[in-house]
């Protein structure tokens, strides 16, 4: 029997036209619902007020089993125990990098770092198969940046198919090569080319970067990809969705054949099987992937109920204390914006993330979200993948995603680092 989760929040009575007042406490406590899930009159506003007038125009979401929606998170001591085979003192790293894993309180790699370090040290190509949220940043860039240091000259190409997953991997470098004397580079679109031309004249060690963008700056013939001996594919499967494959193979095309790559893949189609008989040479396989969703993370459905204001729903949810670090995921940019503007005039603190947003205005966002300043992040499915955010406390899938694989990611930001989170979807 499935169980629906469902606080019985008081129908709104304004609609458009009535008042901004802060956000109302239910008077009464959650209701549960038994039964066999029914995925009945979908609410896909893309961030409209009037969620339960919506109609799923044209949403390939809507055909999604909402049964996949719920699922109970495990207790954590009942979740298996992974024991590491290392520690990081015992992977022969430099010195220098295990003094800055020690000030980063690092002591026991995590399951995809315990697999794949050896690996990448002896110089092995691999594939890496792992849920969000495990360690795959530290699990390349640690044993890189130490071949870096044990081989003058080498130089690190990282691709990811995001700004944000390009920032987020960027901040990891900065935390892990501290005092190191190496740099790293960003090259990603919203942000202006000329100071990335600039910056790549220096030649740093790292580039991590997004494909358009790399490509854009290798025909203006400020990258030179021939340069560099290592190459990262993070979140391969994502550059794949998002279109990227005529730019990866360019610049796979234009780097040495004697290269190390490094493949990470939360997912392994055909599609990415293929990519990797393209891309790499008797690869190690490493996977610590156990199921689609972490066991963390308490997954359940809120119905929005023919005559209920969905906006009003998600606006007294938030009321709640419990709902203290919230991402919010809308399915358009027009959608996600007009949801936080509408949030902040009911009182929430709230910001919005999405394509139209310039590059260091969604930094800003992302960043008071971060230091707690703001309540609430909206945001499409750019924000679905690759950002280690921590703390948050819920999921919120005001629009149901396109496909189920982008749920998973969508949910993947909570439940982090062995806590509990919760997900919920409006259908």
């Amino acid at each position: 029997m499935a169980t629906f989760y469902r606080t019985p929040w008081k129908n709104a009575s304004g609609g458009e036209n009535q008042s901004f007042g802060g956000p109302r406490r239910s008077s009464g406590g959650p209701r549960r619902f038994g039964g066999p899930a029914k995925f009945t009159r979908p609410s896909f506003g893309g961030g409209s007020r009037r969620g339960s007038s919506s109609r799923g125009r044209n949403n390939p979401g809507q055909n999604i089993d909402v049964n996949k929606f719920i699922n109970k998170a495990a207790p954590i001591e009942d979740a298996p125990k992974y024991v590491p085979t290392h520690t990081f003192a015992t992977l022969s790293l430099n010195e220098r990098i295990l003094r800055n894993l020690t000030d980063k309180g690092y002591v026991h790699p995590t399951p995809i770092q315990d697999q794949a370090i050896p690996a990448v040290l002896q110089g092995r190509d691999i594939v890496g198969l792992a849920n969000t949220g495990t360690g795959k940043t530290g699990a390349f860039l640690i044993p890189l940046i130490h071949r870096v240091i044990e081989n003058p000259g080498l130089r690190v190409l990282v691709m990811a198919p995001t700004r944000e997953l390009a920032v987020q991997i960027n901040e990891e470098f900065k935390g892990f090569a501290r005092t190191l004397s190496l740099s790293a580079t960003i090259a990603v679109g919203g942000a202006g080319i000329g100071p990335q031309m600039t910056a790549l004249r220096r030649h740093p060690s790292f580039v991590i970067g997004t494909p358009g963008r790399l490509k854009d700056l290798m025909e203006r013939r400020a990258l030179n990809v021939n340069d560099f001996q290592a190459v990262v594919l993070d979140e391969a499967d994502r550059m794949l969705d998002m279109g990227f494959i005529a730019d990866m193979r360019f610049i796979m095309s234009k780097m040495p054949a004697q290269r190390h790559t490094l493949f990470f893949s939360a997912t392994l189609s055909r599609d990415i099987e293929k990519l990797i008989g393209e891309f790499l040479k008797d690869p190690v396989r490493v996977s610590v992937k156990t199921r689609d969703t972490a066991a963390t993370i308490d997954q359940d459905v809120i119905r929005v109920r023919p005559g209920e204001n969905k906006f009003d729903v998600l606006v007294n949810m938030l009321a709640d204390r419990e709902f203290s670090k919230v991402l919010v995921f809308g399915r358009t940019k027009h959608g996600v914006e007009r949801l936080a503007k509408d949030l902040v005039h009911r009182g929430v603190k709230a910001e919005a993330i999405h394509g139209n947003k310039t590059h260091g205005n969604r930094l800003k966002a992302l960043d008071l979200f971060k230091r707690d300043h703001v309540q609430v992040l909206v945001a499409t499915d750019v924000a679905a993948r690759g950002l280690d955010i921590s703390g948050v406390s819920h999921v919120i899938n005001y629009d149901i995603p396109n496909t189920y694989e982008d749920y998973v990611h969508r949910i993947g930001r909570t439940g982090r680092a062995g806590k509990v989170g919760r997900a919920l979807t409006f259908i």
